[in-house]
């Protein structure tokens, strides 16, 4: 039996400040610490690169604890690695950061971008990790768009990417520590699909263009509200696209643990975040010049 998952908020995109580049941060905002067990959606972009203008090169940098995700929309990235990985992000495309016990890793637009010049436009998600798995071995997953699993709707309006979890017959090829579903959608003007996520799930739809219609009642639009939380009291969402429009699904079985941050790590504890400093100055989490 379907039931529609009910709205639980309605949140705008708020630009913030991020050193030289401004993005929107829906999640954590202001009265939404996290929709657990997912802890900070970043939309960036989309920027004009150019030889004249880069301000998204990301030095090396560490993290520990939990799962940094870059879905890629626009232009292409370069990522590379404490463990010797060194991959091109081309838009549609996918990578799939596993921290555990600590990486280093670099993200740039490719020099070959920067001197062609385009736009560049991307989503980074932080996916917690349950306690027992934060200390785990680092990972690096990484998807081209032909290579994500596709779902259709009747009308062939609306295309599903299956980057995690699973919709239809369709299973996402990343390798999950918890329980998630990670898909992103394009849809034509009066596209329509059913979602299924399951009803225990924490659940969210962020838009990053154009305007939709969710379960027959409220509007998602660009510049406006672009992100609704679901409760956990339905096993299904619907939206209608009013005009053409790329969004973002997520939902996750809740870890309903405490979170301790701070910068680049996520524990469950002040002392296991002073380990995480103390390892990263030793060198402990790898190099990467």
């Amino acid at each position: 039996m379907k039931k529609y998952k009910s709205i639980q908020q309605k949140v705008n995109s708020p630009l913030v400040n991020m050193g030289p580049i401004k993005l929107r941060q829906p999640l954590p905002t202001e009265g939404i610490e996290n929709v657990d067990p997912f802890l900070l959606l970043h939309h960036y972009g989309p920027y004009a690169i150019s030889e004249f203008n880069n301000p998204f090169d990301l030095g090396p940098h560490p993290h520990r604890g939990f799962e940094p995700i870059t879905l890629l929309f626009k232009g292409e990235q370069l990522h590379r690695d404490s463990l010797g990985n060194e991959m091109v992000v081309k838009a549609g495309g996918v990578q799939w950061t596993t921290a555990g016990r600590g990486i280093i890793h670099a993200e740039a637009p490719t020099k070959e971008f920067v001197k062609k010049g385009g736009d560049l436009e991307g989503i980074q998600l932080w996916l917690n990790l349950p306690a027992k798995d934060k200390m785990i071995p680092p990972n690096y997953q990484h998807l081209e768009d032909e290579q994500i699993p596709k779902v259709f709707s009747s009308d062939k309006k609306v295309q599903l990417n299956i980057v995690a979890g699973q919709q239809a017959n369709e299973q996402g090829l990343i390798k999950t520590q918890t329980a998630v579903n990670v898909i992103t959608a394009n849809a034509e003007k009066d596209g329509e699909i059913q979602i299924d996520l399951p009803e225990n799930h924490q659940s969210l739809i962020y838009l990053l263009e154009g305007e939709v219609l969710i379960n027959n009642q409220e509007v998602l639009k660009k510049g406006d509200i672009q992100m609704v939380v679901f409760n956990t009291d339905g096993n299904s969402v619907l939206f209608k696209a009013n005009e053409k429009s790329t969004l973002l699904v997520l939902s996750g079985e809740p870890i309903s643990e405490k979170v301790t941050q701070y910068g680049p790590y996520v524990m469950n504890t002040q002392t296991e975040i002073l380990e995480a400093m103390r390892d990263f100055q030793q060198g402990k989490m790898g190099y990467l010049y």
